[in-house]
Formats: C-alpha cells, sequence, structure tokens
C-alpha cells in the first residue's frame, strides 16, 4: 500500500528507519512496505533471543549479526534510496549487490567487533587468551590479546573503503584465526565460542573470495 504524503528527505528517511525499522518507508508513504520491515526485524530479533535462551549467548550474537543487522541495515538502504514502485527489496538488493555495499556492512561488522574486542580485553586484564595451545601472560599476553581487534580495524577500514590491499591482510586474520582455533580445538576441546568463530571464518572467507573483484579494483588511497 502506498499513499500521497509530503517528500521526504533520504536523510531522515534512513535515519527514522536506523531508529525504528519500516518508520523511514511510512514516513514516505510505503506502509505496506514500512510494515513487513517492521515485521521481518521483529521476527529476526524475537529469533536471535529464543536462541540465546536455547544455546545461549554466543548463538544469540553470531545470529544477530549474521542475520539480524543486515536486514536493519538494508530496510534503512532501501529507505534512503526511497519510492520505486510498491516492490522495493528487489531494487535495492540489486544496488546493494551491484555496488559492493555487502563488503562494506562486512567491513562495519568487523569495526564494531574490534570495539567489542577491546572492551572485553580492558574489562578482563588478567584473562588468558588461549593462543596455539599455549595460555601468555604478561606483555605476551596482552599482545596476542590485542592482536584480534587490531586486525579487525585494519580489515574493517580497508572493507568499508573498498582497498585491495584489504584482501590479503583479510586472508591473513583468517589464516590465523583459523589455525590457531583449530590447534586450540585439539587442545582444550570444543566449545561454543570457539565453534562459532571457527563456522564464521569459514563462511564469510568463502563469501568474501567469491565477492572479491571489488576489492581487486585499484582505486585512489
Amino acid at each position: 500500500m502506498t499513499v500521497e504524503r509530503p517528500s521526504v528527505t533520504r536523510s531522515k528517511a534512513v535515519f527514522f528507519s536506523a531508529l525504528v525499522p519500516g518508520l523511514g518507508q511510512c514516513m514516505q508513504g510505503r506502509l505496506w512496505t514500512g510494515g513487513v520491515c517492521f515485521v521481518i526485524t521483529l521476527l529476526l530479533m524475537a529469533t536471535s533471543l529464543a536462541l540465546g535462551r536455547i544455546s545461549g549467548r554466543a548463538a544469540e550474537v553470531f545470529f544477530f549479526m549474521l542475520l539480524a543487522l543486515p536486514w536493519w541495515a538494508f530496510q534503512a538502504y532501501d529507505a534512503y534510496l526511497g519510492p520505486d514502485g510498491l516492490f522495493t527489496f528487489r531494487r535495492t538488493w540489486r544496488a546493494v549487490w551491484t555496488q559492493g555495499h555487502d563488503i562494506r556492512f562486512l567491513g562495519l561488522l568487523l569495526l564494531i567487533s574490534a570495539l567489542n574486542d577491546t572492551w572485553i580485553i580492558l574489562a578482563n586484564l588478567d584473562y588468558l587468551l588461549p593462543f596455539y595451545c599455549t595460555k601468555p601472560d604478561g606483555l605476551p599476553g596482552f599482545l596476542a590479546k590485542a592482536l584480534s581487534p587490531t586486525l579487525h580495524l585494519a580489515v574493517g577500514y580497508g572493507f568499508m573503503r573498498l582497498r585491495r590491499w584489504s584482501l590479503l591482510v583479510y586472508l591473513l586474520y583468517a589464516a590465523y584465526g583459523f589455525t590457531n582455533g583449530l590447534v586450540n580445538l585439539t587442545c582444550f576441546g570444543p566449545g561454543r565460542i570457539r565453534n562459532t568463530l571457527l563456522a564464521a571464518i569459514v563462511l564469510s572467507t568463502i563469501y568474501i573470495l567469491r565477492r572479491r573483484r571489488f576489492l581487486l579494483v585499484t582505486r585512489d588511497a
């Protein structure tokens, strides 16, 4: 359903849809699209919370980052693009796919992860992070813990700017994360967080390699 409404600027539409999914579309007169955005977001959030109750915090966060947050960003981008008929999701996905916005979003997730990792490290300075079947302390232990957020920060920035060098840095990070997780798996046994991280690295690497053409185009620094 679409009704006539006063024109709404793109900045306002994307702001209100980022605040409340579907609100920007409703302000543009796209009531049906806005309602769909809101309902899908509620379903994804409810599923994420349910997984948290069943499988723990790691599964909840993983689902939220993998599906709920991307959808939240997608519908906000749909509001930014504005009205274009009744069914705009296909139009919006085409824009995301052809312009490499999915890679930029992955970069944003990595930047968020870098901030989250940094907060966890500072809040748990005594925690010894498993590092290739060892748990170093002191300065080596701190450097081992700082390695992950540092790589997240570098790759996240590179992905958001679609920089060529970020593909190599990501592959180095993926190799480190996968081998470290696999070695620790053999030493300390399986765990929900460890298993989730290994699965995330494999899936994200496959996806990024399939979309690598956006990172191989030479751009100005």
